[in-house]
């Protein structure tokens, strides 16, 4: 039976690998793969006034079709500078503009940088699972020092490194999951 220190640690830790898994996640939507997908301006910043803004918040994203993506800004004065954003961002995509609407068309990939997104998508995966496994290194290591220091036992201590090692297995599992549809994803043409 787990004490309540060791329930403290494990569920920590596990929110800290669903963390690591959660970001790669988002991560991975960002890759432009030859659909239209909105997520592909989350890191497109437009000056506004001066500040850096991100482009959803100064504007509407649709993707009228599969392959074009319309930018709507709020603010009709905003069109040049969203423009020069697109094309700062070095996001492979080319603006154009009807004085209303700035629209996008979505080029399909190359065979080589469908095998840079693989890799890219894959490399993203392994610094999860490093931090993944980082997270049961630091679960294990509080786990002795409660045992050693507050009395933990031998066998809740085992136990419960037991169960951080299942925990971890879920969320590298989980991770290879996420990459492997990534990059098949990427290579469905």
């Amino acid at each position: 039976m787990l004490t309540e220190q060791a329930k403290t640690i494990l569920d920590g830790t596990g929110s800290k690998m669903s963390d690591a898994v959660a970001f790669l996640e988002e991560d991975l939507k960002s890759y432009r793969v030859g659909k239209a997908n909105p997520n592909i301006f989350k890191n497109v910043f437009v000056n506004y006034y001066g500040t850096p803004t991100p482009l959803q918040q100064i504007s509407s994203i649709t993707t009228p079709d599969a392959k074009t993506l319309a930018i709507q800004p709020w603010e009709k004065s905003l069109i040049g500078a969203i423009e020069k954003a697109i094309m700062d961002a070095n996001i492979g995509l080319t603006p154009q503009n009807n004085g209303e609407i700035i629209r996008c068309t979505v080029p399909a990939l190359t065979e080589e940088r469908r095998k840079e997104l693989i890799k890219k998508a894959k490399a993203s995966g392994e610094n999860t699972k490093i931090a993944v496994r980082n997270n049961r290194r630091d679960a294990v290591d509080l786990l002795r020092k409660a045992q050693k220091n507050d009395g933990l036992s031998e066998d809740t201590e085992k136990e419960a490194e037991e169960e951080v090692q299942k925990i971890t297995d879920k969320y590298i599992a989980k991770v290879d999951e996420l990459v492997a549809a990534k990059e098949k994803e990427i290579l469905t043409v």
